[in-house]
């Protein structure tokens, strides 16, 4: 009787865990991201498994053609996720919280499978489980780094720091925003505690764009879209966008700029509008980015000091004296040009007498030296009031 074959010593399951976990953080590591932990996972178990982590995006399912449904495991998983009620679906056989603390953030599934799996099934899982939180820290380490340098960009561009416009395109580019063909700025100022969700809003709808929240605001830049008519339709595309997130803040856009050495500028004048919407009544808020107010600003971002100087030059006597002696020159001017210059009209949009509103044009005519019955001088007046309720905001108070 022959002697019996010697037989391959069994590999304690302590150390099967330890080489499992080595080798899905390898893979994790190494960029295979969770598709390889769950391909190891179905290995060990002998069944199928899949990774599923609603934060990151991701799901796996491995053998690939395991009889399972991967969107209605993704469904399954996002509802556990947000703690909401759901039926574990058929093909779920265990299933492992992927969790940071008390939260959360997926899930490792075993199916199930014709054959039998594994008795240390669950010890494999919890193994998945714990690689796929590597994977989480990668993936917002990484998010991580790229806020820091797409806040770092912005911070330079909004500095009002000179850059070489190739650089601003290489760096733009870098960040999944193509500035080639020019971009506007959107600036808003939130009442939500939400921001993320604003700059994702941002993201979502509009393709390229390259969103950051600092210091209480969110600051974009949103590239050019469309073809030869590229500056109306970002300038559409611009204002859709502002619609929309204006139910968490006030929003201001800036005019299409196709140079990409000035988004500073694009970018003060962003903030510009902002401040004056803060402060404006509502026929500004509708008419702000439209005509003669955005060449204002255009011309406010690059030369403060000309739109300051025009402003001296027609509106601020007017200013100054109703501030001085509580009357209302500067409402009376703007009911009358409002008014296509009619006496009676303006008379009864500001509940005044006739003689009234005569009395406070002469007024104007003698504070500005400019007659609001003169047509030249009305656009001069008319101009003046426009500068005035962009850089109000600025004046001393």
């Amino acid at each position: 009787m022959g002697a019996p074959e010697p037989t391959e010593p069994q590999v304690p399951l302590v150390e099967r865990l330890r080489d499992l976990h080595l080798r899905m953080v390898d893979a994790v590591l190494g960029g295979e991201g969770v598709a390889e932990v769950a391909r190891l996972a179905a290995q060990m178990t002998a069944a199928p498994v899949a990774i599923v982590l609603p934060r990151l995006g991701a799901a796996a399912i491995a053998p690939s053609d395991a009889d399972a449904d991967l969107e209605e495991l993704r469904r399954y998983v996002a509802d556990r996720v947000k703690d909401r009620p759901c039926e574990r679906p058929s093909a779920v056989a265990e299933e492992v919280p992927i969790g940071q603390g008390d939260d959360m953030v997926g899930a490792a599934l075993l199916l199930t499978s014709e054959g039998d799996a594994s008795p240390d099934a669950g010890e494999f899982l919890h193994i998945a489980a714990v690689a796929c939180l590597t994977e989480v820290a990668v993936e917002e380490a990484k998010e991580e780094v790229e806020q820091n340098v797409r806040g770092s960009f912005l911070e330079e561009l909004r500095g009002g720091r000179e850059l070489d416009p190739r650089e601003v395109v290489r760096r733009a580019g870098r960040l999944g925003c193509d500035l080639g063909r020019g971009a506007v700025v959107l600036c808003a100022e939130l009442t939500t505690d939400r921001p993320r969700h604003v700059v994702a809003t941002i993201s979502g709808e509009h393709p390229g764009a390259l969103a950051q929240h600092m210091d209480d605001r969110v600051y974009a830049l949103l590239p050019a879209t469309g073809g030869d008519d590229a500056p109306e339709q970002t300038r559409a595309a611009a204002r859709r966008l502002a619609d929309r997130l204006r139910r968490w803040g006030t929003v201001g856009v800036s005019t299409f700029y196709p140079d990409p050495a000035e988004l500073p500028r694009a970018i003060q004048e962003a903030e510009l509008v902002l401040d004056v919407l803060r402060q404006s009544d509502a026929p500004i808020a509708e008419d702000i980015g439209t005509g003669t107010y955005r060449l204002l600003f255009r011309v406010l971002a690059s030369h403060p000091e000309e739109v300051r100087a025009f402003y001296e030059d027609t509106v601020a006597p007017i200013v100054r004296y109703d501030d001085q002696y509580r009357t209302d020159l500067v409402g009376t001017l703007e009911a009358y040009l409002e008014q296509n210059c009619n006496m009676n009209a303006t008379a009864a949009a500001i509940y005044a007498h006739r003689h009234t509103v005569a009395y406070r044009l002469d007024r104007v005519k003698e504070l500005t030296g400019l007659d609001p019955m003169l047509s030249e001088d009305r656009e001069r007046l008319g101009l003046g009031l426009k500068a005035y309720r962009i850089i109000a905001p600025r004046l001393p108070k």
